[in-house]
């Protein structure tokens, strides 16, 4: 779910993607062999000087050579690191400053980013310095995807400027279950140059692997515990469809119960509760938007109705990376995470 001013702007846009505070839907499988396809001519070519990559809008980027200066969305940025890639420029919520001493620490978004060694050209929604961004000379830029060919963290009244600079790529963070974007963002490490065969990455992969057959068996005798996936501002409850993040829709598949609001708004993401009616849906765990801007459960103390909620009262407020860094060695603490919170859950609705 996005955080109020996110919120917004994105239904402004008719977007609203903001990962849905855990809401997914449509089950996809993982990439079939097109994509598979694509990685491999696309480390091939990288081996042999110029480089090629067909990203998820279905558009081939083709460089002369394989690119190195790449600004990319912060989480995709931080993903990519994990897999063995650096960039050089990103955008996208990077750091939060304390308003005091003006010390910057990184964003749950950044992962396990430098951000001291990269340039921040952009750290809010609708931020994005195009004269910081031609000073980086980009070989490519890459962000995510929550809506067909909506570039995420690329203000639109900038756009054409900005894909005037440097060729894009758009991978999907909506839509597609996590296994499959997860692979994704591995082909398209290894177009880049990374050895995704590497001792670690196949260790996090195994980890990841494990994490999920250790939350489908939670979820097999877990059937009666209602989750609920939401997001909080100060004027409104926002409770997300598992539909379409890419998350909600690997848990939906692992056998997880999840609430499924009725009335979605018109970007088809979420409903809109007012703190008055926060109760409509019956939940015995909630797991709840952890981006910074959003309200978190030690200022949602104040609303009475909030606190009054079962699964509040009964400590089964659970935190929700809601826009994940799609790498394994990030996914699998999610999936650990939920698992052990369903483990210990009991049925308070």
């Amino acid at each position: 779910m996005p955080s109020n001013a996110r919120a917004t702007s994105l239904t402004r846009r008719g977007i609203l993607a903001a990962g849905g505070a855990l809401g997914l839907g449509a089950v996809l499988a993982a990439c079939g062999d097109g994509d598979k396809k694509d990685a491999g001519s696309a480390s091939a070519s990288a081996k042999s000087g110029s480089w090629e990559f067909k990203d998820d809008r279905g558009q081939t980027v083709k460089t002369k050579a394989t690119p190195k200066n790449i600004v990319a969305f912060t989480g995709t940025a931080a993903a990519l690191k994990d897999f063995g890639v650096e960039v050089t420029g990103v955008f996208g919520p990077t750091y939060v400053e304390d308003p005091k001493t003006k010390a910057k620490k990184p964003d749950v978004q950044a992962g396990d980013l430098d951000i001291t060694k990269v340039k921040v050209i952009g750290n809010v929604w609708g931020e994005f310095n195009i004269e910081e961004y031609l000073k980086l000379q980009p070989e490519v830029l890459i962000t995510d995807m929550w809506e067909k060919d909506a570039l995420w963290y690329v203000p639109e009244e900038q756009k054409d400027k900005i894909l005037k600079i440097a060729p894009s790529v758009a991978l999907w963070a909506a839509g597609k279950s996590m296994p499959s974007v997860l692979q994704r963002h591995a082909d398209l490490a290894a177009s880049l140059g990374a050895d995704v065969n590497s001792e670690q990455v196949k260790k996090d992969k195994a980890r990841f692997e494990a994490a999920a057959e250790r939350l489908r068996k939670v979820a097999q005798g877990k059937k009666d515990i209602k989750v609920l996936i939401g997001s909080g501002d100060p004027n409104t409850f926002y409770v997300s469809t598992p539909v379409r993040p890419t998350d909600t829709l690997f848990f939906q598949e692992l056998g997880i119960n999840l609430v499924v609001p009725t009335k979605l708004d018109p970007s088809g993401w979420f409903e809109l509760l007012s703190w008055e009616n926060v109760d409509k849906y019956k939940a015995d765990v909630i797991l709840l938007d952890n981006r910074t801007g959003t309200l978190q459960p030690e200022q949602l103390k104040a609303k009475p109705t909030w606190a009054a909620l079962p699964a509040v009262k009964a400590g089964q407020v659970f935190p929700r990376v809601t826009e994940p860094v799609y790498s394994y060695a990030k996914c699998a603490p999610l999936l650990e995470d939920l698992a052990a919170a369903l483990e210990n859950a009991k049925k308070v609705s």
